[in-house]
């Protein structure tokens, strides 16, 4: 769920930031394209006006008064510079023109007042605009930088989306990650106060059954029971441990207190403390290492025993007394695999490859005791592979010390 709330939120961002581009890329085009020549072509206007303006035997018939709005105007220069004919033309404006002046006011402005020009048989026709109506600008570019155009523009425009999802991505990772805290903050909070909270009638439970358990009044088949009744009430207070543990592993809560770990050693006391611990009575627990020393490991000896020990007792709880238990570890490249074995039949040789894997998490049939070991191993920069089938098997990869 907290993946496809993010997923969403992802989505929806990106999605109005292509949005916004778009009508952005859009709205500009448009208002180039709508404002270019005051809202439309310059050369129209002016072909059209020259077209309404024809010569007589007295000079000229101008039909075109429609055409020119009431601020514009328009004059007729002949080819030596004379200006022959003239609708509205400004006093300020000369008769005369040089070829430079026309030269210069057919690209810029003349005496300030914006014009276009349309060449016609019998001279040059000038219409007007009043002065700041229309701001003209000269561009020139050579081919190939036009052409090179379009991609800056798309470059830029993609620049600019690059950044707006790169925020917008920064924005909803620091949001995710306030209300993951906030979820880890509230889940802690229950777990512990649930802990906190069973431990003490199960602390009752579990020494009035010792006491049951062993009282010389009862008859055996009562003292069965009240052990029954402490195991299973050690098997609860093992299982609120790991809750508590597998809590702080996902929130990153667990420091990891690093030691450096010799395999063999480790790995007797290990045994040594799951069989006094009185957890495998009526099982046989076997100790499989090489002849060749193994390498050092940099491992936190409390989580790792605790994983192992939760695979040991995996083991017990899932198979019957008599089933042979095995704890071993070997070298693999650069990794140390320390692996358990458990079940009916005789202990085989790691396989060549996965069998169906066990699913680590607290709905599998194993419990959150497989969880908590993937977690463990995840921890300490390695993985936890689950064998299914008879035995079962479990093998913690871990990476061993460089020195």
């Amino acid at each position: 769920m907290k993946l496809r709330s993010l997923l969403k939120a992802a989505l929806l961002v990106a999605g109005s930031a292509l949005l916004i581009a778009a009508v952005s890329l859009l709205g500009i085009i448009f208002f180039l394209y709508h404002n270019s020549g005051g809202g439309q072509d310059w050369s129209a206007p002016v072909s059209a006006i020259s077209e309404t303006l024809t010569p007589t035997g007295a000079g000229y018939a101008f039909t075109g008064e429609a055409l020119l709005e009431e601020d514009r105007w328009a004059m007729l220069l002949d080819r030596e510079g004379r200006v022959v004919w003239s609708f509205r033309k400004p006093e300020e404006l000369p008769g005369q023109y040089t070829v430079a002046d026309v030269a210069a006011f057919t690209r810029w402005y003349l005496e300030d007042y914006p014009v276009q020009c349309w060449v016609r048989e019998d001279g040059l026709l000038v219409v007007g605009s009043p002065k700041g109506s229309i701001w003209k600008h000269d561009i020139a570019m050579d081919t190939e930088t036009l052409l090179q155009t379009p991609f800056w523009f798309l470059g830029i425009f993609l620049l600019a989306l690059g950044g707006v999802l790169g925020l917008a991505w920064l924005a909803v990772r620091r949001w995710f990650r306030q209300d993951q805290r906030v979820r880890d903050a509230a889940r802690s909070g229950w777990i512990n106060g649930v802990s906190h909270d069973i431990r003490t009638p199960l602390a009752l439970v579990m020494g009035y059954a010792a006491q049951l358990e062993t009282a010389s009044d009862l008859p055996p088949q009562r003292q069965r029971q009240a052990a029954a009744i402490r195991a299973q009430s050690q098997v609860i207070r093992d299982l609120v441990n790991d809750l508590n543990l597998t809590m702080r592993l996902d929130c990153e809560m667990q420091p990891l207190r690093r030691e450096t770990i010799q395999p063999e050693a480790f790995l007797r006391q290990t045994a040594a403390d799951f069989l006094n611990g009185g957890l495998a009575e009526g099982f046989d627990l076997e100790l499989d290492l090489p002849q060749t020393p193994l390498p050092a490991l940099e491992a936190d000896p409390f989580l790792l025993r605790r994983a192992l020990n939760n695979l040991l007792t995996n083991c017990v709880r899932h198979n019957s007394p008599g089933c042979p238990l095995c704890l071993g570890a070997r070298a693999e490249g650069g990794q140390l695999v320390l692996w358990v074995a458990g079940g009916a039949g005789k202990i085989p040789p790691p396989p060549a490859s996965p069998a169906p894997a066990l699913e680590p998490d607290g709905s599998a049939a194993h419990g959150t005791g497989l969880r908590l070991v993937a977690q463990i191993a995840a921890a300490h920069g390695g993985r936890a592979r689950f064998y299914s089938g008879e035995p079962f098997r479990c093998e913690l990869r871990l990476p061993a010390s460089k020195t």
